[in-house]
């Protein structure tokens, strides 16, 4: 059960008349919820479930949830931590930090690379979720009725080939995203945690409970459920460290700019599990909805935008009531996309704030503006700006787009989270990063600890070389 208790004011002694952000989390279950939104998105919709069944089902999972264990769940407590410290966007937040250990004033990079990242990340995932928008309001209206493998195929490459369409929903997604941040957390954020995630939830509830009423839904458990062994390669291992990574958000700047919104008496081990406990939630229940929709539906398991613009529309439409639950699926993309690109625009925002002084609303229109123009060089990137180039041997064909999927997924994220580790396990004070934690038992600290200065820097360090065939 998510707790809503809250426990006696205490003081705060990190704040010390520096400029911090003064809003707070109104209690413990509001956080998860805005924290599992912020968590959810792509991977778990599109990525996870052709990881599982490529990987041997529960074999995959059993490494995964160890993975979560070692990597995700350390870390993501780690992040909560430093935001809960530093009360500021990633880059106020490092400068105080370093400056309070007497640490090296180039610590400031990692938040830098935060906000860098989660800006470049939010141009494009708003290009991304227009799209997802447009297909919801085409299922709803019978578009996809009938089509055939290829339709589908032609379908999506109307869209993606039609810059005129993407702008106008991409500047839609960019706006609904923007006034939400606008708002600041107790009418922006928190709102979208009390009204959206409550549906979005509820929407996967009722789309695993029509998998269930399949033929195929059996199949669907004993494929993500049981474990096979003989299909659990090293490569697979390595999947399931990079998604346990990437699927929480990590290495940017988003969750750590929701840790300084916590209060000071935040159990952030207990909060950090219950995240981790959503979007882990999330991903196996999208899995059971998608192999049972494609099995039942006869329609081959693919993976990233394939599986969600053609696959599953084909599947549905072979379904009793297809039409509705693809609209229903589709619509929970749109839910996912909308709190994880919330997430992203509040450190960059914050970041504005400060350096510039400006109000919150100012500050989320520059953003807003900044990352509705960089999503139009990825717009044109798919038509008439696209080139092709060769990154470590592998072949990419979609110009700029390419070169922001790199820079982040494959360079900043990793490398901001092995710094983050570094700079939590080596820098800060273990007294005062115990302090912050409220760890409980007390012998978990010492393992969270080694896990911050030995384990996840040389886990990240791995997957960081190996990301180039990963995302080939």
């Amino acid at each position: 059960m998510i707790p809503t208790h809250k426990h006696p004011a205490r003081r705060d002694p990190l704040r010390s008349g520096r400029k911090t952000v003064h809003e707070r989390w109104s209690s413990p279950g509001i956080f998860v919820l805005a924290a599992g939104g912020a968590a959810i998105g792509f991977n778990n919709f599109w990525q996870f479930p052709q990881l599982a069944a490529q990987y041997g089902g529960g074999a995959f999972l059993i490494v995964y949830l160890l993975c979560l264990l070692i990597i995700g769940l350390p870390l993501l407590m780690a992040e909560y931590m430093l935001g809960r410290s530093g009360r500021a966007s990633p880059v106020a937040t490092f400068r105080f930090l370093a400056r309070r250990v007497r640490g090296n004033r180039l610590w400031i990079v990692v938040g830098a690379m935060g906000v860098l990242s989660v800006f470049l990340i939010l141009s494009y995932l708003s290009v991304i979720a227009g799209w997802v928008i447009a297909y919801t309001l085409r299922a709803a209206s019978g578009v996809f009725v009938g089509l055939t493998e290829d339709g589908m195929g032609a379908q999506f490459a109307q869209l993606v080939k039609d810059p005129e369409k993407q702008l106008f929903w991409h500047t839609l997604f960019m706006s609904m995203t923007m006034i939400m941040v606008s708002r600041g957390v107790h009418h922006g954020l928190e709102a979208l945690a009390r009204y959206v995630m409550p549906l979005l939830l509820t929407m996967l509830l009722v789309l695993t409970g029509y998998a269930a009423t399949t033929d195929a839904f059996a199949h669907a458990a004993s494929m993500l459920f049981l474990p096979d062994f003989t299909r659990l390669s090293g490569a697979g291992v390595l999947a399931a460290m990079s998604h346990a990574f990437f699927s929480l958000g990590l290495g940017a700047g988003a969750m750590l700019m929701y840790g300084a919104y916590l209060n000071v008496e935040a159990r952030i081990p207990r909060l950090s599990l219950y995240v981790v406990g959503i979007d882990t939630f999330t991903s196996l229940a999208v899995s059971l909805v998608v192999f049972s929709v494609l099995s039942a539906g006869g329609v081959a398991l693919t993976s990233g935008p394939s599986l969600v613009f053609q696959s599953l529309p084909l599947a549905f439409d072979h379904l009793p009531f297809g039409r509705v639950f693809v609209t229903l699926y589709l619509a929970l993309l749109v839910l996912a996309a909308w709190t994880s690109a919330i997430s992203l625009g509040e450190p960059v925002m914050v970041w504005l704030s400060e350096r510039f002084g400006m109000s919150l609303r100012n500050s989320a229109l520059l953003c807003g503006i900044g990352a509705w123009a960089l999503g139009v060089v990825t717009i044109l990137s798919l038509n008439n700006w696209a080139f092709s180039f060769k990154f470590l041997g592998i072949v990419k064909k979609m110009g700029f787009f390419d070169v922001m999927q790199i820079v982040t997924a494959q360079i900043l994220l990793p490398v901001s989270g092995i710094l983050i580790a570094l700079f939590v396990g080596w820098v800060l004070k273990p007294e005062n990063t115990r302090e912050v934690l409220h760890v409980r038992p007390s012998w978990l600290f010492p393992a969270w600890l080694w896990l911050m200065r030995l384990v996840i820097p040389a886990l990240l360090l791995f997957v960081l070389f190996n990301l180039p065939d990963l995302f080939a």
